[in-house]
C-alpha cells in the first residue's frame, strides 16, 4: 500500500477496504489506482491540493486546474449501482447537483466542481430539522423534473428483483412476528404501484451526507446512484436521517409535496424503498434496521 501515498495523499484505509471486500476486482482496481491516479492528472492538467478523501466504492482528490479553479478528481471502484452517474449529471447541469466537468468513460473517472466537503447538510440538520428536509425536498423538486436519459437503470426492473426475492420465502428469516408482518406490508404497497414504475432522473441516495455547500448556489447534491423512475422512491432517505419517530408524518408530507407527488403513491413507494433496505439487510445476515421499521410503522398508521 505505500506505492498508493506518493499520490496526493490516496489513504491506505481506502485500500485496505477495496482490498477486503472488493475481492478480485477489489485487489485489481487497488493494484492499478497509482497508474489511474497519473494519468489523470496528467491529461487533465490537474496538481493534488490536498489528502485524499473516500468512502464505500471511490476515492476523491482536491484537486486545482491549470488555470487555478479547484476541482475534485473522483476514481470510482466498479460499481453497478452507481454505473451512468455522469450521465445523470450531464442530464442534471450543475442544476442542483454538482457540476461535471469532464468524464472518461471507459474508467468511470470524473472531474468535479469542488464544492465544500467540509459543510455537509448533516450538520445544519442536527440544529434545525425541518430547515435541512427543506432543502432535500428542494433539490429533489429540481433533480427528479428532469427526465431520466436512455441507458440507465430502471425502477421497474429494480422493483421486480425485489418482490420476486420478497416473495421467495426470504421474510420468514425476519425473526420478530410484528418487523415480518411489516416487511410483507412493505412488499404488499409496492405491489401495488410496480406497474407503473415512472421514467424521472433519480439521484437514489439523497441522505443528508450527499448535499454539500457550494459555492455558486447554498446547497448542491453530489453521488448520485442515478435510477429511472417514480419520485416518490426518492423521499426515505431523509426520512431516516437523524431518526425522529415523531417527525416522520411532517418530514413525508414535505418532501412528497415537494416533488409534487400523489400521497398514496409516495407511501408505496416509500415503503418499498423500506423494502429494499430491509432485504438488504437480510442478505448481509442481519435483521432489519429499527429505523426503517419505524418508518414503516408510521406510514402504515401503527405506530405504538
Amino acid at each position: 500500500m505505500d506505492g498508493l501515498r506518493g499520490f496526493g495523499g490516496v489513504p491506505d484505509a481506502f485500500a485496505r477496504a477495496r482490498l477486503s471486500d472488493g475481492g478480485v476486482a477489489g485487489r485489481e482496481f487497488v493494484e492499478a489506482l497509482p497508474a489511474r491516479v497519473a494519468v489523470f492528472l496528467q491529461r487533465w492538467g490537474l496538481r493534488v491540493t490536498g489528502p485524499g478523501m473516500y468512502g464505500v466504492t471511490a476515492l476523491v482528490l482536491p484537486v486545482e486546474r491549470v488555470d487555478g479553479t479547484a476541482a475534485a478528481l473522483k476514481l470510482p471502484a466498479p460499481d453497478e449501482e452507481s454505473a451512468g452517474e455522469a450521465l445523470a449529471l450531464r442530464a442534471w447541469g450543475g442544476e442542483g447537483c454538482v457540476r461535471l466537468l469532464a468524464q472518461d468513460a471507459g474508467t468511470g473517472t470524473l472531474l468535479l466542481e469542488r464544492l465544500d466537503e467540509g459543510r455537509h447538510l448533516s450538520g445544519l440538520a442536527v440544529r434545525d430539522s425541518r430547515r435541512a428536509v427543506e432543502i432535500v425536498g428542494g433539490l429533489l423538486a429540481r433533480l427528479t423534473a428532469v427526465p431520466a436519459p436512455a441507458g440507465l437503470r430502471r425502477l421497474g426492473d429494480v422493483v421486480a428483483g425485489m418482490l420476486e426475492e420478497a416473495g421467495s420465502g426470504v421474510l420468514a428469516r425476519v425473526a420478530d412476528g410484528r418487523a415480518r408482518a411489516l416487511v410483507g406490508d412493505c412488499a404488499a404497497a409496492v405491489r401495488e404501484v410496480a406497474e407503473e414504475p415512472g421514467d424521472r432522473l433519480l439521484h437514489w441516495d439523497l441522505h443528508y451526507d450527499n448535499v454539500l455547500a457550494g459555492g455558486r448556489e447554498p446547497w448542491l447534491a453530489i453521488d448520485p446512484k442515478p435510477l429511472a423512475g417514480d419520485p416518490g422512491f426518492e423521499l426515505l432517505p431523509a426520512l431516516v436521517n437523524n431518526f425522529r419517530a415523531g417527525e416522520v408524518r411532517w418530514r413525508f408530507e414535505l418532501l412528497a409535496e415537494a416533488v409534487g407527488a400523489d400521497r398514496e403513491r409516495a407511501r408505496a413507494w416509500t415503503l418499498g424503498r423500506v423494502l429494499q433496505n430491509c432485504l438488504w439487510d437480510l442478505a448481509d445476515g442481519e435483521q432489519p434496521a429499527v429505523v426503517q421499521l419505524g418508518v414503516a410503522e408510521s406510514l402504515l398508521g401503527r405506530v405504538r
